[in-house]
């Protein structure tokens, strides 16, 4: 019997997530289970159907990327392998929850979840096509064993003055992880199309927008947790995210309803998710409420980040030298990844 029973225990661990004493931890009587929260930027992930016309023409057969079948499903398989190695010692069955950005719509999501590297996982995804002019979107991965999805919606940023501007909508998911109630609001910021300064403004108004979509989560749930993740075309001591978003540097400072960003420091320690003239941004950011903080045991709580720069996603040749191996460069297919790292965050709860 006992025999029997062993290889359905070690199943529902699979499952539920790792029980264990994760280190810096001095806990030592207490076992947490953890969960990854991660981010990705997929770089143009588009298939090879043209309907977005001249946007879309580009990623066609036809196209100026002669993008067709093979470069596609390279893509995707390569793009599962990445997140097929977002595994942990705690975290052995990957991150619970994965957003993502700059993909064409659900289809291409669908083909991801399935390639080989990650279809054991059974991942679901969340989509919404936004109004963005190019046709991307921002999207959900989530396994279900460990996240149950509740409520979905997504907000459209306006600007005053222009109202034929176009972006990606905001997308909060709200859900059960480790039995407490979470939001994910997955966001792509506004380019600096025409200079950092000049289209700032623009991002300041994003982060506002999550803001508000936070505050009004709170007024019904004072004391869930809200994460902020996506590609914030920002670092995080630019306006956007230090004022608009008011994520702050230290934990100390961040109020329940307030936002801690700990990717402040770690790009003060010189990594980034993206590179540009030898200079490293981290735009790839996942910021946590204040009401994810403390030492909270028997609630959810952040624990640490990390920048999954994998060596295999980083550029051995010339002077793409230490940069992420992206899709294409200079024109050329690099058969790559994508230009941006992907970054994870981990929470934690007393088993």
């Amino acid at each position: 019997m006992i025999r029997k029973l062993l290889p359905l225990f070690l199943a529902l661990l699979s499952v539920i997530g790792m029980s264990a004493q994760p280190a810096g931890r001095n806990d030592s009587k207490k076992q947490f289970l953890v969960y990854g929260v991660a981010f990705y930027n997929l770089e143009n992930l588009f298939d090879t159907i043209n309907n977005n016309g001249k946007y879309d023409l580009e990623f066609s057969p036809g196209g100026q990327r002669r993008w067709n079948g093979e470069k596609y499903w390279s893509k995707i398989n390569n793009l599962a392998r990445c997140i097929g190695a977002m595994t942990t010692q705690t975290t052995p069955n990957g991150p619970a929850i994965i957003g993502v950005s700059e993909i064409e719509n659900k289809s291409v999501l669908d083909d991801l979840v399935r390639a080989e590297a990650i279809k054991k996982w059974q991942l679901q995804v969340v989509h919404h096509d936004s109004p963005d002019r190019r046709g991307v979107d921002v999207g959900l991965l989530y396994n279900p064993r460990m996240f149950r999805v509740l409520n979905v919606t997504n907000h459209t940023l306006h600007i005053k003055g222009y109202e034929s501007f176009r972006t990606r909508d905001q997308m909060c998911v709200t859900g059960i992880l480790g039995g407490d109630t979470l939001s994910i609001i997955v966001n792509h910021w506004p380019s600096r199309l025409g200079g950092q300064e000049q289209s700032s403004y623009l991002r300041e108004a994003a982060g506002e927008l999550s803001k508000h979509i936070a505050d009004s989560l709170w007024a019904i749930r004072p004391g869930q947790g809200v994460i902020v993740m996506g590609d914030l075309n920002d670092d995080p001591m630019d306006r956007s995210c230090a004022v608009s978003l008011g994520a702050k540097r230290d934990e100390k400072d961040v109020k329940p309803h307030g936002f801690f960003n700990p990717w402040w420091k770690m790009l003060d320690k010189g990594i980034g998710t993206l590179a540009y003239k030898s200079q490293w941004n981290l735009f790839d950011q996942i910021i946590v409420s204040g009401t994810l903080l403390g030492k909270t045991d028997r609630r959810l709580h952040y624990w640490k980040c990390q920048v999954n720069n994998f060596d295999f996603l980083i550029d051995k040749n010339g002077s793409r030298q230490g940069y992420p191996l992206r899709t294409f460069a200079a024109g050329q297919w690099l058969n790559g990844y994508s230009d941006h790292f992907p970054t994870e965050i981990f929470l934690i709860k007393e088993r």
